[in-house]
């Protein structure tokens, strides 16, 4: 069975996935560095470039390729869904967001080669490459992303953005589709 195949013949099966179907797809799935042919090169100035794998209504699967930049504080809009580590080091700070005010760090956790991390649904977090790795990692959500929001901490806003811009501020203005200002204070 080819990859493809055996991608689809998993998550085709997935119905509102609960976070332990959606791991157990990943396991299932199993893939491996060598299994991506390919592979996006990161993108000059981002924090990485993605290749989507797999999608229908329930799911998505995505591929990312990482430079050395850090994503901006996002979350996944009202999808959950689970990262997988498939080379480098993943440094992952986990953020607390209250009302209209500017995201509060809680916490960073480094996840090796191998790890998996879940991310909840409207759970604000960022990620980079560690210790200068080069870094691959695997998404999937449920149901596939759509209306995630931004943060620039620095201009004081976020932004919805549209689904093909990825975790940073837009730079084409058709992918703003909402900017808030946020409070200057960090969350009390």
């Amino acid at each position: 069975m080819t990859l493809t195949a055996k991608i689809k013949h998993v998550l085709d099966s997935l119905k509102s996935p609960s976070k332990a179907d959606l791991k157990n797809a990943l396991l299932q799935i199993d893939l491996k560095l060598d299994d991506l042919a390919h592979l996006p090169e990161p993108s000059e100035g981002k924090p990485y470039n993605r290749k989507l794998l797999y999608k229908n209504d329930e799911v998505e699967l995505l591929v990312m390729n990482w430079s050395q930049l850090e994503c901006a504080p996002h979350d996944h809009g009202n999808s959950h869904g689970w990262i997988q580590v498939i080379s480098g080091t993943s440094l992952n700070s986990v953020y607390e967001v209250k009302a209209d005010h500017l995201p509060k760090e809680l916490f960073y956790q480094y996840h090796h080669k191998g790890q998996y991390f879940y991310a909840p649904k409207k759970a604000v977090h960022k990620m980079k490459a560690s210790n200068d790795t080069d870094m691959v990692t695997l998404h999937l959500y449920s149901p596939p992303i759509t209306g995630m929001l931004v943060y620039d901490l620095e201009k004081c806003a976020a932004c919805v953005v549209s689904d093909d811009c990825g975790a940073w501020w837009p730079d084409e203005k058709y992918q703003k589709l909402k900017e808030i200002k946020l409070s200057k204070k960090k969350t009390p």
